[in-house]
């Protein structure tokens, strides 16, 4: 009985202890539940998927599909005990209120609710009345409470897409707190993972469970609104509008507005055409934008239904001593941040091009008596970023930056999905124009290949669903200043260019936003960050993924006022909305400073206002490739052949431990991805090397950077095999089955040839079915264990 390997332990006795005897559905019951997909992980320009997480066991609600109790199962000669701690980490990552381990001679159970861990016989575990009864009472639910936490999710039945864990956590905590009667709720949910889903399914169980009639689903732009019932909340068709004009219909259950729309202007505010009572439920997408806020005229709007349940949902919350969106809503009751989402795998990371030039880094003063294109003396002074392209256009910076980015296109990719952020509409119409002039060849196949899309521009919005549509190659790169930082979703970005002055880390959260959105199946699984103004210092800032950004809010100044006044960085026109989101200043101290500006022209807008200069040297200084260590979260900011090595001697601290650990090793790929997973990131050191470790195995290059040791080429691997004669002891078939795993090693290295599935490919095809080639060395076990003692052959040179 000892020698039981985990799985039998699951299927001779745990699943007939939860089927037969404790009357679990097998519908409820999930073996090797998937959580997470696992983080990816980037090495230069390639990507590996971490550790997946999941579960032996997740037992759920036979209605509300909601996690009940994770199981963790081991082997029997492990303890009772031993899978505790991956299960209790399981079921707090779900919300579920009971974990257990078992070995098949007994459970242990730990109970959220009172800390209190027992073991039970396997003929004890608990039916799902029982767990769900000690639920209701641990979360103090009354019958009505119990009704509601019970409906079940909408389910598409073509897709049968389920909740991800963390949106199942929002949406029961949520139902949770309506239960017990909290009418003001804050979910926090990092741009990408799901927000309007997550939005969606709270209504959709509100409404089914009877808890709510008629429900208004408030946002700041149209195209959120539209890509809303069109997309999320499509099966809703027939029982939601989208509020036009003054006249108001009261007949659909589910409203979409504009704030803007409902507030009215000149004092009209048309919603009070419906009765304060008439909404139950209000959601406020990108609450953060100042919806809560006393003076605000959208507060208005949320004051005259304030007998409604109001959820407010966000990327990034802000919060002021006085006044907050916090104040307003309360604590967040669930937050899964930008950190969570990459580590888990559901969003896309990224890596980070710092790039200097000249005139950046060094700064730039006029030489004495120059002049601009206008022939007007340029004012004596050293300039630097903050001036750039919002006092002072320097042409050949502008062309500069046009010639980077289009490299990184042309090395890359041209059909890139990119957006350049520029510092306002003007400087983004000349980089529009920087940019066109040096792809042409791909603007003579579609003038759309680069684009301007701002506030001002119809003929840009109107290419705004085009950008965002998979399908669609044009536009491919798009200039903006302000109206692309949120709100529109572009799944496949794979260039961000910095090229703005981003003072505020809450507009910083929002531009990073724009690209952690995953499309694999588009080959979107990370993005670049091209950052020209040192604006990726934000990621060092611990508010980046740390606590809500403080707000102090100040009037601006009547004019004449002494004192200094911080010049903003002003929104697009069409983007202010009553002056609530106002421009964003320099953060200092984790203070954002904004000012509620009484109009709402861009004195940076006139490029009359702008100095103008031309034949000014600007070249790159440096250029600095960055990467987010998979362990922190950070990016790491030494080389990465340094941090690699240290990453490998945290792991490894001699060369004797890694051989051994590297010869032990059943599949050395497996071994390569975890150390991937730990920060060696091997492919950017080949990246790197331009070349000059194209035919260097993952082992040598371990060895070279970590131990110091000269690698050798794979070819002078295989040498070395061959000269001892190792192949000449197979047949002859076998002996050239041999020689084509070789040759396969030469060119890819030793991933693909441990598996048999290569076997599938040219040139193996020659010599029969897989079958039939395992069958040379008698059988499938047998070639596994030939191609075993072949790969420690190729390592004995070491």
């Amino acid at each position: 009985m000892s020698k039981l390997t985990e799985e039998d332990v699951k299927q001779r006795f745990i699943t007939p202890a939860l089927v037969e005897t404790a009357g679990w559905r097998k519908d409820q019951l999930f073996m090797e539940k998937v959580i997470t997909p696992g983080q990816v992980i980037v090495q230069g320009t390639k990507t590996k998927r971490g550790e997946i997480g999941k579960a032996d066991y997740v037992l759920l609600g036979s209605k509300s599909r909601k996690p009940l109790a994770v199981i963790e199962a081991k082997d029997m000669q492990h303890t009772i005990t031993a899978g505790m701690q991956q299960a209790l980490g399981y079921a707090s990552k779900l919300d579920a209120p009971f974990a257990y381990s078992s070995n098949g001679k007994g459970f242990i159970e730990h109970d959220f609710f009172t800390g209190i861990e027992r073991e039970i016989g396997m003929d004890e575990f608990p039916t799902e009345e029982a767990l769900w009864q000690r639920y209701l009472v641990g979360k103090g639910l009354d019958k009505n409470g119990a009704a509601l936490v019970a409906e079940p999710y909408y389910v598409d039945p073509f897709n049968r897409q389920e909740p991800r864990y963390y949106q199942q956590v929002a949406i029961d905590r949520t139902l949770e707190a309506v239960a017990h009667g909290q009418r003001r709720q804050l979910l926090v949910m990092a741009t990408g993972t799901g927000k309007t889903f997550t939005a969606f399914q709270i209504i959709w169980r509100l409404l089914k469970a009877g808890n709510v009639k008629r429900v208004l689903y408030l946002a700041d732009r149209n195209v959120l609104i539209d890509q809303t019932i069109t997309g999320d909340f499509e099966p809703l068709s027939g029982r939601i509008t989208k509020v036009k004009g003054k006249q108001l219909d009261s007949s659909y259950e589910v409203y979409m507005s504009l704030y803007q729309q409902l507030a009215g202007e000149g004092g009209e505010e048309p919603f009070r055409q419906f009765k304060p009572e008439f909404f139950d439920l209000i959601i406020i997408d990108e609450c953060h934008r100042g919806s809560a806020r006393d003076e605000s005229l959208w507060r208005r709007v949320l004051d005259y239904f304030s007998s409604a349940i109001h959820i407010g949902v966000t990327a990034t919350p802000k919060e002021t001593k006085d006044v907050s969106n916090i104040d307003y809503f309360g604590e967040p009751i669930y937050t899964y941040s930008l950190k969570q989402g990459i580590e888990d795998g559901f969003l896309a990371p990224y890596k980070v091009i710092r790039a200097g030039l000249n005139v950046d880094l060094e700064g730039w003063r006029p030489s004495n008596g120059q002049v601009d294109v206008n022939d007007l003396e340029v004012e004596d002074r050293e300039y630097n970023v903050k001036d750039y392209d919002r006092n002072l256009i320097i042409d050949e910076r502008t062309q500069m930056i046009a010639k980077y980015v289009t490299s990184w296109l042309e090395k890359h990719g041209t059909d890139s999905k990119t957006i350049v952020f520029c510092v306002d509409i003007e400087h983004a119409e000349r980089m529009r124009q920087a940019l066109a002039n040096e792809n042409l060849e791909r603007m003579v196949e579609d003038y759309r290949y680069v684009m301007k899309i701002t506030g001002d521009d119809k003929e840009g919005k109107s290419q705004l669903d085009n950008f965002a549509d998979v399908n669609e190659q044009y536009p491919t790169v798009v200039t903006t200043s302000k109206l692309l930082t949120t709100g529109v979703n572009v799944k496949t970005i794979k260039l961000l260019v910095l090229e703005s002055n981003i003072g505020s880390m809450t507009e910083f959260k929002q531009i990073i936003g724009r690209g952690t959105r995953l499309d694999a199946e588009h080959g979107k699984e990370f993005f670049t960050i091209m950052d020209f103004r040192g604006s990726t210092r934000h990621f060092a800032d611990p508010d980046f993924d740390g606590a809500p950004v403080s707000i102090i809010e100040l009037p601006v100044p009547e004019p004449g006022d002494d004192g200094e006044i911080l010049e903003p960085v002003w929104p697009d026109e069409d983007e202010l909305i009553d002056g609530t989101e106002g421009p964003d200043l320099e953060s200092a101290g984790g203070t954002v400073i904004i000012c509620d500006p009484p109009w709402i022209t861009d004195p940076g807008e006139d490029p009359e206002g702008k100095v103008r200069v031309r034949g000014v040297e600007v070249k790159l200084l440096n250029e600095r490739i960055q990467y987010v260590d998979p362990t922190t979260g950070k990016l790491v900011t030494e080389s990465i052949r340094d941090f690699s090595k240290k990453s490998l001697l945290n792991t490894y601290s001699s060369l004797d431990s890694f051989l051994h650990a590297w010869s032990a090793a059943e599949r050395k790929d497996q071994l390569v991805t975890q150390l991937s997973s730990r920060g060696v990131f091997l492919e950017a050191i080949r990246a790197e090397a331009n070349g000059t470790l194209d035919y260097i195995d993952d082992f040598d290059i371990i060895l070279h950077v970590a131990y110091d040791k000269p690698p050798l080429t794979r070819r002078e691997r295989i040498n070395h095999v061959k000269k001892r004669g190792y192949l000449q002891k197979y047949s002859s078939a076998g002996e050239q089955v041999l020689e084509a795993l070789l040759d396969k090693y030469a060119d890819i290295g030793i991933s693909e040839i441990e598996t048999t599935r290569i076997l599938n490919n040219d040139p193996f095809t020659q010599f029969g079915s897989p079958k039939n080639i395992a069958s040379l060395f008698g059988g499938r076990d047998a070639y596994l264990q030939v191609v075993h003692e072949l790969t420690e052959a190729l390592y004995q040179a070491a």
